[in-house]
């Protein structure tokens, strides 16, 4: 048996050194994470009673106006902007603006 105390020692790269690293960060390992996305239109406040109220053809009107952009969502987290389109007969969004890309997680809102 030999005593691994004695064995030569190679120097070790810190990991949170290496620019390549930082540089080109492997996201292949996360491209087949899912994310759930979803699209907000507009939220409003309303009491337990005018909850209950609510019937077949009620209107609730909401904090946005009509020509205001939706909020694109990714697992709960704001990630853009965009306007609802057509798309063979179905909804789709058309993102007209990615929320602060640059500024990282300080931009981004956590809908509660």
């Amino acid at each position: 048996m030999t005593d691994l105390s004695d064995a030569p020692t190679a120097p070790r790269a810190d990991r949170r050194d290496n620019k390549n690293i930082a540089a080109a960060p492997n996201f292949d390992l996360l491209a087949g994470v899912s994310l759930r996305v979803s699209v907000e239109v507009g939220s409003t406040s309303m009491t337990l009673a005018e909850l209950l109220a609510i019937d077949e053809g009620s209107v609730i009107e909401l904090d946005r106006a009509a020509t205001d952009l939706l909020d694109i969502y990714a697992n709960g987290t704001l990630i853009a902007k965009g306007e609802i389109v057509s798309v063979d007969g179905r909804y789709g969004i058309q993102v007209a603006e990615v929320v602060a890309p640059a500024r990282g997680l300080e931009g981004f809102e956590r809908r509660g």
